[in-house]
């Protein structure tokens, strides 16, 4: 069962430290591979690993992460193999997106994705949210209507959190049969997917509704 974790508002050290604390508090859902987007500077950054957090650690050593926007992923592997490649977050310099779910779709957006030009790099069925986001944002719509026009898309059970470039300080998230939670905290806001992954920032959550 993949887990989430996203914070905005991480301004003292950035939303990479408590990230990577945050996935600590998610491998009790077991996971094959993790990684952190933030927003820096109107860009995108990622990194991932395969195997557990201490891997994702050692690569932010190697190449550390800004920002005070950021969502992060522990994986299961459901479509796909667990790799580097299919870990989350997926997405470009644009677009983040961490899932965790089934998207019952996947094949027939795929298809129509790649006839209107993009191209996958891997094979789990959560890429295809971050190319309808693109998708949307090429074409035009701000990114509150690409995040809206992409999640309108999706069918199946799932939960999603987004972060967009050219949307600082937001994160985008959806749920539907999949559980979210949402942190108050007192210099940040927060999601996860349960309150334990929270409990160690802040004591008040509010469950998503669909």
């Amino acid at each position: 069962m993949c887990g989430i974790i996203g914070v905005v508002g991480a301004s003292e050290h950035g939303a990479a430290p408590p990230l990577l604390d945050g996935l600590e508090y998610l491998t009790y859902r077991g996971y094959d591979s993790c990684g952190i987007a933030t927003l820096d500077n109107g860009r995108v950054e990622r990194r991932r690993a395969a195997g557990r957090v201490a891997n994702l650690q050692a690569v932010l050593k190697d190449a550390p992460m800004a920002g005070d926007t950021g969502i992060a992923h522990t994986r299961w592997a459901t479509h796909g193999v667990p790799n580097e490649t299919n870990a989350h977050p997926h997405g470009n310099a644009e677009v983040a997106i961490v899932h965790n779910g089934i998207v019952e779709n996947f094949s027939s957006l795929r298809a129509e994705l790649t006839d209107a030009g993009h191209e996958f790099e891997t094979d789990t069925d959560s890429a295809a949210i971050a190319h309808l986001n693109d998708f949307h944002l090429r074409r035009g719509l701000t990114p509150e209507a690409a995040a809206d026009a992409a999640f309108a898309r999706l069918k199946g059970a799932f939960a999603v959190a987004a972060i967009l470039a050219r949307a600082p300080g937001c994160i985008f998230v959806v749920r539907h049969g999949c559980p979210l939670t949402i942190g108050i905290g007192e210099h940040q806001t927060w999601v996860g997917s349960d309150a334990l992954a929270l409990a160690p920032f802040t004591d008040r959550s509010i469950h998503l509704d669909e």
